[in-house]
């Protein structure tokens, strides 16, 4: 019942969390979140993977940082796509570190995962916060 993976489809660069870490942000937003899951897979991808993703399911031709597929709502079940070259490009906008933002961009994606949608700016800042708590170690 607590089954959460890491999948590379890019090559592992230094500054990418390990699979512990990966485990221990997704299980701290889930039961900060008090949400039960089943299997949620995280993965590490590139530009072309991401865009291709967001073409074909969500019909959005752009970029995103991370975007998230759920599966089952209860317990959840879903997969996470993480572009970390868009984290290589951006950290240093946000004065974070490449594994930071990567972790940041986790959070973010478990949380959409959870039913949290950052469509305006008051959705936003909600996300925001929580995944500033979820970073800092709070459950």
């Amino acid at each position: 019942m607590r089954d959460i993976s890491l999948s590379l489809d890019v090559t592992a660069e230094p500054g990418f969390p390990s699979e512990d870490r990966v485990g221990e942000l997704v299980m701290r937003v889930l039961t900060g979140e008090e949400r039960l899951h089943s299997d949620i897979n995280i993965v590490l991808a590139g530009h072309e993977r991401v865009l291709e993703l967001n073409r074909s399911w969500l019909e959005h031709d752009y970029h995103t940082d991370v975007l998230s597929f759920l599966l089952e709502s209860d317990p959840i079940e879903g997969e996470v796509y993480v572009d970390v070259e868009t984290a290589a490009e951006r950290h240093h906008e946000f004065d974070s570190s490449l594994t930071a933002e990567i972790e940041r961009y986790i959070v973010h994606g478990v949380l959409h995962l959870c039913g949290y949608d950052d469509s305006t700016d008051a959705e936003r800042d909600v996300m925001r916060r929580l995944e500033d708590r979820y970073l800092n170690g709070e459950g």
